[in-house]
Formats: C-alpha cells, sequence, structure tokens
C-alpha cells in the first residue's frame, strides 16, 4: 500500500476541480502537496485555503503541462522544494466537442498535447525520481470516455483511450521490473466540475444547440462531486488499485462495455434517453 500521511504529492490540473480537491485530500491527509496550473489565479487561491487550514507544505507551479521542457521544469522545481516526493498525479485535461468533420486537425493536436502528451511528459519526468522511493504511486486520470466512445467525443475518447493504454502497459512493465512505482489508471463518470461547460468545440462547428444538448445532459447525470472523485482516488491509492472507476455510472457504462464489446452504444443511449426523460418530468 502507499502511505498517505507523511508523504509529498504533486498534482497537476490543481486549480479547480478534481485536482483541487484532490489537493485538500491529500493535505487533510498528512501530505505535503505541490500545485501545478496554468491558472496561477486558481492555484493561488487553492494553496491560500490549505495555508488557512494549516496543513502541511504547499508550493506553487505555473506549468503549461503539453509542453515537455516546462514540465522538465517542473519536475526539477519540485524535487527540490519535496525530495521526498513519492506520488505524481497526473490531473490536467481539457474536453473538445464536435464531430471528427467538425473538428480541424489543430483542435485535435491543441487536446492531445494537454490530455495525452501532459500524462507522458509528467511520468516521463518524474518517474527516475519516483524509483529511488522506498515506495510511490503515479496516478493518471482518464475518463469513462475512455472506455466507451460516444459520438461527438472522437478526439476527447482518443486521448483518453490514449492515457489508458499508456497507463496499462506502463504497469505492467514497472511489475515486470518489480519497481517500487505502483501506477493507478482514474476513469471518472459524471463529476460536477467545470470542465465541460469550458470545454472548446471544433472549429467547424456550427450547431449550438447540439452542444447545449449535451452540457444539460452532462449536467443531469453528474452525480458525483469533485470531492466524492478525490476521495476514491486517494482510497485506490492507499490500496494500490489499478484501474479506479469513480461514480455508479462509470461503473454501469464499464459493465455494458464488457458484455457488449462491439454494440454497447445503442443500449446506453437508450438508458440515457429512458434517464432523460425521467429528470425532464420532475423538473416540470
Amino acid at each position: 500500500m502507499t502511505t498517505i500521511f507523511g508523504s509529498a504529492a504533486l498534482v497537476t490540473g490543481a486549480a479547480n476541480g478534481i485536482g483541487a480537491a484532490l489537493a485538500w485530500e491529500l493535505a487533510s491527509r498528512g501530505a505535503d502537496v505541490a500545485l501545478a496550473d496554468r491558472d496561477e489565479a486558481g492555484l493561488k487561491s487553492v494553496a491560500a485555503r490549505l495555508a488557512g487550514a494549516g496543513l502541511g507544505k504547499v508550493t506553487v507551479h505555473a506549468v503549461d503541462v503539453s509542453d515537455r521542457v516546462e514540465v522538465e521544469r517542473l519536475a526539477a522545481a519540485v524535487v527540490t522544494e519535496h525530495p521526498r516526493l513519492n506520488i505524481v498525479v497526473n490531473n490536467a485535461g481539457v474536453a473538445l466537442f464536435g464531430r471528427f468533420h467538425e473538428l480541424e486537425l489543430a483542435d485535435i493536436e491543441w487536446l492531445m498535447g494537454i490530455n495525452f502528451w501532459g500524462v507522458v511528459y509528467g511520468t516521463r519526468a518524474f518517474l527516475p525520481h519516483l524509483e529511488r522511493q522506498r515506495e510511490a504511486h503515479i496516478v493518471n486520470i482518464s475518463s469513462i470516455f475512455g472506455v466507451i466512445a460516444p459520438p461527438g467525443q472522437t478526439a476527447y475518447s482518443a486521448s483518453k483511450f490514449a492515457v489508458r493504454g499508456f497507463s496499462e502497459a506502463l504497469r505492467h512493465e514497472l511489475d515486470l521490473a518489480r519497481s517500487p512505482v505502483r501506477l493507478s489508471v482514474v476513469h471518472p463518470g459524471g463529476v460536477k466540475t467545470g470542465i465541460a461547460r469550458s470545454s472548446r468545440v471544433g472549429a467547424n462547428m456550427r450547431d449550438n444547440q447540439r452542444r447545449a444538448e449535451m452540457l444539460e445532459r452532462f449536467e443531469a447525470f453528474a452525480q458525483s462531486t469533485p470531492e466524492d472523485a478525490a476521495r476514491r482516488i486517494v482510497a485506490g491509492i492507499e490500496r494500490n488499485e489499478p484501474r479506479i472507476l469513480i461514480g455508479a455510472d462509470a461503473r454501469r457504462m464499464d459493465i455494458v462495455q464488457r458484455l457488449l464489446p462491439a454494440t454497447y452504444w445503442g443500449r446506453i443511449q437508450r438508458g440515457i434517453e429512458k434517464a432523460m426523460g425521467r429528470v425532464q418530468r420532475k423538473a416540470s
């Protein structure tokens, strides 16, 4: 197991959402934390809240995780500030909505740079240090869209399936090498964060109504809070779980995908339509 009390952890995407909740959960359990994000104002706000509660050592680091050089500099700075660093959470991520023909290649490259390459750069930069620790843990955030692939999510699902594949293969390599580093890949379902509302749309997408309907569906089904997600992830770290599903919706969709690996979407779509009908009846 990976002990939280007395550990030191880096969390990327820590300015809000799951990242901010994770920083609080780790710090409240006795870990020092390094917070990283592009949003410096958001980082300072999270850091001030932690400092106000008297929770351990907190450092703030501005970084663009899609920039390899910046991530390498981040690793050097964090290890200097936290020599005992033994937990790295690659959480930073963005969303992009649009069917494949509505996306420019530049849209996809932007998203992959953050969601996939940010995970790869973070893992590569910190792994040598982690392997020198007695026990260490990498947490890579995928999505339930790294298990299922809905229409309108070609780019996002590609990035999250990539995180899943990269993480699972690397975990097997670490196990074969008898490394002290454990690795968990996380698949959140609907979590009440701002990622959907702040998502970009494809450069060639003109259907604002479809985007509005997507947001309505997401917000109707997002039942987990960032705090729920943070508690589940930290429990998974402590138990060295290789795969962490967050939310009843994620668990249900994972089961449907395993039972109907080629035709799951029709079943899931029918379930969504029935549930949306119930939500709309309650609202009226």
